[in-house]
């Protein structure tokens, strides 16, 4: 894949996510948000297992169990921070102000996932043929509930509408930053395994996927139709690689 798609794909996923918000009245609340926060939990899950871990450990430091968990540590330090906005758990209220610290936390978060991507265009190779690929479907899928709990949010603070779709913009900027940073900077260049970062992501993703899979069910009980989304989303991921 060209990295100008990857650039623009990334960007028109969070946009679309506030399309979604904008034009069809959807909220993060909404059965459809639901479901598509089990599938993306589900796909993140799977390509976890099937093609991150497996290239991490072909040929990498064997202390790259710490940078998993480290990256597992962040995201809890980040949703902190976020609220859990990251697997669509965020509280609206009509009029607020906006919450700089959720912005933050959720704009560090995205820069970080999307440096991986980076290094491969910086010449880092891998050992698994689609891992980036689909570590890139993995961003999409999980950045369009995202940003619809983020739209959510934004339109209803005290932004105005133009104000609002520029913060997207902004949001949906930073994994394309991160991809940018990536290029410019990899672990390799500072003496470091070239699977770091790509093990921090990993450790993120774990944390976000299982408490996605967990926290879209009533009373963490599952009914068929989300079973069924988070099936859909694993098979899905194993099919397309």
């Amino acid at each position: 894949m060209s990295f100008s798609l990857i650039i623009l794909g990334l960007i028109s996923s969070v946009l679309f996510g506030g399309l979604i918000v904008s034009f069809l009245n959807a909220t993060n609340n909404s059965q459809m948000i639901k479901f598509s926060l089990a599938f993306s939990g589900g796909f993140l899950l799977a390509i976890i297992f099937e093609h991150l871990l497996p290239d991490i450990y072909h040929g990498g430091a064997h202390d790259l169990g710490l940078y998993i968990l480290f990256g597992f540590l962040i995201q809890l330090i980040l949703e902190y921070f976020s609220g859990g906005i990251e697997h669509g758990h965020v509280h609206v209220h009509k009029g607020q102000s906006l919450p700089w610290a959720l912005f933050i936390s959720l704009s560090i978060h995205s820069v970080i996932e999307g440096l991986p991507l980076g290094n491969q265009y910086a010449g880092m190779q891998v050992a698994h043929q689609h891992v980036h690929e689909s570590l890139f479907w993995g961003i999409i899928f999980h950045q369009i509930p995202v940003a619809i709990a983020l739209m959510t949010l934004l339109m209803n603070t005290k932004l105005s509408r133009l104000s609002t779709w520029i913060f997207l913009f902004l949001f949906a900027s930073m994994t394309p930053l991160g991809v940018l940073l990536g290029l410019k900077f990899t672990p390799e260049q500072f003496g470091l395994d070239l699977h770091i970062i790509l093990a921090v992501v990993v450790g993120m993703f774990l944390h976000i996927s299982t408490t996605i899979i967990f926290e879209t069910s009533e009373n963490h009980k599952f009914n068929l139709l989300k079973l069924t989304s988070i099936l859909f989303g694993c098979g899905l991921a194993l099919l397309l690689y």
